[in-house]
C-alpha cells in the first residue's frame, strides 16, 4: 500500500462494497433496535437474535468463518469495513460468544463430530454460547483458576465457580476451561477446554445487577457436573493453547474502532442539541478542543488497525498488535463516554424501564452508558495484563 491514499473509499471495490453494506443497514435494521442502540436502553437477547437472523439471511453472520462452514474468508480490510458500517448504522455490537469466539476454536481445534453438531446452530443463532474462564481470584491470572473435571468413566465430573460470565442466564451452553491435571508442572499445562449443556444437574446461575442497571453478568456454579468426555476440544490438558487462541480473536475486535465513531458521531449530535451558557456546547472552544482530540486519537487508532490489516505489513512489535489495539481502542472509547458525562449535564441519572424516544431520555441515559463503559477495560484481559504483556514482546524483540 506504499505511496498509495489509506482511504477505504479510494479503493473502487470497497467503496462500493462500503455502500452495499450501509445500504442494507438503512433498509434491513428494524426501526425498534436502532432506536433502542441510539437511546442506550439495554437490548434483549431476542433483539441481538433477530439481527443475527437478518445478517444470517444476507450471508453476513459469519464472516469470520471458513467457506467451508459458511463463512466468507473476508479480507481484514473488508471485515473493517463491514464492522464499521453496522456500529455507524445504529446496529447493535456483535455480543455472541459462539459466533465470534468459541467457533474459531472449533474448526481449528475441534473434531468433525463436534463442528458438524455445533456450527449450524451457533449460525443460526439458535444456540447461545457463554464463556466459562473468569473464577473469584482468578481473572487476570487466568492459569490460577480452581475449576476441576475429574474423568469418571465416559464422564469429566466438573467442579467449580465461575463469574463475569455474559449472558450466562440467557444461554443454552457454555465453553468451559477447567483443570484436568491438578499436578502439571506449569498451571498451564494441567488445563482442559470443555463444552457443559446449561441445562445440566448441578448448574446453578446467579444473575449480577451492575451499576447500570443490567443483568448481563452471572456467577456460574458447577456442582458435580457430568460432561461427556465427548465435549472435550482438542486434547485433555491442552485447553490453555485454545483459550489463547480464542483469547486472541475476542481483543482483536474489542479496539471498536466502528463503535468508537458511532459513539463520537453520537457525541458531536448532542452536543449540538444542549445549550451551554446561550450557546450550543459544541460551540465551545474549551469543548470543542476535547472532542477534536478524541478525533485525533481515533484516526490515529484507525490508520494503525488498517496498517496491521494491510497484506505485507510489517509488525510493530510481533505478538503485541491485538493487545496494543484493545488498550487503546477500549480507553478511547472510554474516554467519549467521558466526555458524554459533560453532555448529559443535570440530565446526568441511571436508566429506567419509563423511557420515550426523546433527548431527555437519551441524555439520562448517559450515566448508566458509562458506568457499563468501565467494563471495556477489564474484559478479555485487563489493559494492565495487556500493557505487561506487549512489554514483554518488546523485550523479545
Amino acid at each position: 500500500m506504499k505511496g498509495q491514499n489509506m482511504s477505504l473509499d479510494s479503493f473502487e471495490d470497497y467503496k462500493k462494497f462500503r455502500k452495499e453494506v450501509r445500504e442494507f443497514v438503512d433498509e434491513k435494521l428494524p426501526d425498534s433496535i436502532r432506536t433502542k442502540v441510539r437511546l442506550g436502553q439495554h437490548l434483549k437477547r431476542e433483539d441481538y437474535v433477530n439481527w443475527y437472523k437478518i445478517l444470517n439471511d444476507r450471508g453476513w453472520a459469519t464472516p469470520n468463518w471458513p467457506k467451508e462452514w459458511g463463512g466468507l474468508e473476508w479480507s481484514p480490510i473488508k471485515k473493517h469495513i463491514f464492522d464499521e458500517e453496522l456500529m455507524l448504522g445504529g446496529a447493535p455490537r456483535m455480543v455472541s460468544s459462539g459466533i465470534m469466539m468459541l467457533a474459531p476454536v472449533l474448526i481449528k481445534f475441534g473434531n468433525e463430530s463436534q463442528r458438524r453438531k455445533y456450527l449450524p446452530d451457533i449460525k443460526e443463532s439458535n444456540v447461545w454460547w457463554t464463556q466459562g474462564f473468569s473464577e473469584p481470584g482468578s481473572g487476570s491470572d487466568l492459569a490460577s483458576l480452581k475449576t476441576t473435571a475429574i474423568r469418571s468413566g465416559d464422564n469429566y465430573i466438573v467442579n467449580g465457580q465461575k463469574v463475569w460470565t455474559s449472558y450466562a442466564s440467557t444461554s443454552e451452553m457454555m465453553f468451559c476451561l477447567a483443570k484436568t491435571d491438578p499436578n502439571a508442572t506449569k498451571p498451564q499445562e494441567g488445563i482442559s477446554f470443555l463444552l457443559i449443556n446449561m441445562d445440566s444437574p448441578g448448574v446453578t446461575v446467579r444473575p449480577i445487577k451492575t451499576l447500570d442497571g443490567g443483568t448481563d453478568l452471572n456467577e456460574v456454579f458447577l456442582d458435580n457436573v457430568n460432561v461427556p468426555l465427548e465435549n472435550l476440544v482438542g486434547e485433555e490438558n491442552k485447553g490453555w493453547t485454545y483459550a489463547k487462541y480464542l483469547l486472541s480473536h475476542e481483543r482483536g475486535g474489542i479496539a471498536g474502532i466502528g463503535a468508537a465513531k458511532y459513539q463520537l458521531g453520537r457525541l458531536k449530535r448532542l452536543a449540538s442539541l444542549v445549550e451551554s451558557e446561550g450557546r450550543q456546547l459544541i460551540d465551545d472552544p474549551v469543548f470543542l478542543s476535547k472532542v477534536s482530540r478524541l478525533e485525533i486519537d481515533l484516526i490515529a487508532l484507525e490508520a494503525t488497525s488498517l496498517r496491521l490489516a494491510a497484506e505485507n505489513q510489517v509488525p510493530i512489535i510481533p505478538g503485541a498488535e491485538t493487545s496494543m489495539l484493545k488498550v487503546k481502542g477500549t480507553e478511547l472509547r472510554q474516554d467519549i463516554f467521558r466526555l458524554l458525562l459533560e453532555v448529559a449535564g443535570e440530565y446526568g441519572d441511571f436508566w429506567n424501564d419509563d423511557w420515550q424516544d426523546n433527548l431527555e431520555t437519551e441524555l439520562k441515559s448517559l450515566v448508566p452508558n458509562y458506568l457499563d463503559a468501565r467494563k471495556l477495560s477489564i474484559y478479555g484481559g485487563t489493559n494492565e495484563i495487556q500493557r505487561n504483556l506487549i512489554s514483554k514482546k518488546i523485550i523479545e524483540f
